[in-house]
């Protein structure tokens, strides 16, 4: 049987100071690594039909568009290029030390993860972090949030992750988005708001971000921040089960306990509108 005090443990991380482990488990993409450069924009002047030894020739010459598509060849291996991550955090510290926001940030994941061929080093991560996010890079600022928040590299602060989530937050960034709602569910560096919490959740929901479409269902089933409403919470929670979410499974199995036929009907029909959109 659907007990909602024992449900209600789902938001308990939220309640108290978490660990070093949990806040990484907990705070959306932040095991993303500078691998991820698939996410990064192919726009500018280098594209897929520019020819190889051009954008070396570029590169070498000192172009910080083509240093940054070279590491990213180097990243993936493409285009006859072979896989090294070595040369490509080369060329994303050739491109980053020109101010290419994009290689800034991916040199900054680097140094935090320790990957590339560098040794990890939190300090170093921050420094190229704060480069691009100053210059309104919003993963960047996603990421120095993040530094705040774990007191990596720089002093734990709060207040400070905040102020940067929020600045990726209104950039549509969806982690940020996600991380920004927790604050408010918490009240950690911010004062408590669960009005406002499910206001972030909802903006990353939409964007199909499964840990808000998850706690934004379990907002829905407990009446925080919302009028506690099941058929809502099923149809979110299904959503976010069908992008693979474990959590969000159990969780609408055990409400449908409390639901009659025709309001899982309602919500399941409501899902399927909302993923075919």
């Amino acid at each position: 049987m659907f007990d909602t005090h024992t449900f209600a443990r789902t938001f308990a991380p939220f309640a108290k100071p978490l660990s070093r482990a949990a806040t990484l488990r907990m705070l959306a993409g932040t095991a993303m690594v500078f691998l991820t450069i698939s996410t990064c924009s192919r726009s500018g002047a280098y594209g897929t039909a520019q020819n190889l030894d051009e954008i070396r020739i570029a590169a070498e010459q000192g172009d910080a568009s083509a240093q940054f598509y070279l590491g990213k060849l180097y990243g993936v291996g493409e285009k006859g290029v072979p896989q090294d991550h070595e040369e490509a955090v080369r060329w994303f510290r050739r491109a980053a030390e020109q101010g290419h926001a994009n290689a800034q940030d991916i040199l900054g994941q680097a140094f935090r993860s320790g990957s590339g061929g560098v040794s990890q080093d939190h300090r170093k991560a921050v420094h190229w972090f704060r480069r691009a996010a100053g210059q309104g890079h919003a993963g960047a600022q996603y990421h120095l949030g993040l530094a705040y928040s774990l007191g990596e590299g720089v002093p734990q602060n709060y207040g400070e992750s905040v102020q940067w989530h929020r600045r990726a937050a209104e950039q549509e960034h969806a982690d940020a988005q996600t991380t920004l709602g927790a604050a408010y569910s918490t009240g950690r560096g911010v004062s408590q708001d669960h009005e406002e919490a499910v206001r972030w959740f909802r903006r990353a929901a939409e964007q199909e971000h499964a840990n808000a479409q998850f706690f934004l269902g379990t907002a829905y089933l407990l009446g925080t921040g919302v009028p506690q409403d099941y058929v809502s919470a099923h149809m979110w929670l299904n959503i976010a089960a069908a992008a693979g979410s474990a959590e969000a499974r159990r969780a609408r199995d055990s409400i449908a306990e409390r639901m009659t036929r025709e309001q899982i009907a309602e919500a399941q029909t409501r899902a399927r509108e909302w993923t075919s959109k």
